[in-house]
């Protein structure tokens, strides 16, 4: 998978994917979002309507030549985050994806559903939102709640009102602190 891609799957959070939407934008990236399912309008947790970029069948894996700055990313909410955990297509593609030197992001429910779906987490700092984090941690990885943490290619949100802390944690791992520091600026957040 090439690029910076948030999946969206029916009942996924607002905040945890338009505001990552929205600081990724800013921060001069470039991100799709993408359908899980057929349709190209996918319904949030709290009502809202949002066209996407591509649908399931439209968007193209190219595992050949993946690095690091091809990011997948998970928003949570529910039944969302369930949503996209059950979708065995995508977890086969994320974890292709992440095997191929990808990086993975999820916030909220999706580090506990999703993340915990990779086959090797033993050792990984992450966060999520309480209660989700037993998965993970059955799989060796050490809980932290801080509001977002990177480590290696996998990064993770603890829930909406982290949302933004967990934009600007991907626009640093991708773009650099003072790309970041600006964004951050901009939005009167420092």
């Amino acid at each position: 998978m090439k690029g910076v891609t948030i999946f969206l799957a029916s009942g996924f959070e607002d905040m945890e994917a338009l505001s990552t939407r929205d600081v990724l934008i800013r921060g001069g990236i470039d991100v799709n979002l993408v359908s899980i399912t057929d349709e190209y309008m996918v319904e949030s947790s709290h009502g809202l309507s949002v066209g996407v970029d591509s649908n399931r069948h439209d968007f193209e894996f190219e595992e050949s030549g993946t690095t690091r700055e091809d990011v997948m990313i998970f928003p949570g909410g529910m039944p969302g985050s369930k949503n996209l955990a059950s979708d065995a297509d995508l977890m086969l593609l994320m974890r292709e994806h992440y095997e191929a030197g990808g990086t993975v992001a999820a916030i909220c429910a999706a580090p506990g559903l999703v993340l915990s779906q990779l086959d090797d987490v033993k050792g990984v700092k992450f966060t999520c939102f309480d209660g989700f984090e037993g998965a993970m941690i059955a799989k060796g990885a050490v809980y932290t709640p801080e509001k977002a943490v990177v480590d290696g290619r996998i990064i993770t949100g603890r829930g909406a009102g982290c949302a933004v802390d967990f934009a600007l944690a991907i626009v640093e791992y991708l773009r650099g602190g003072e790309v970041a520091a600006n964004v951050r600026h901009g939005l009167m957040l420092d």
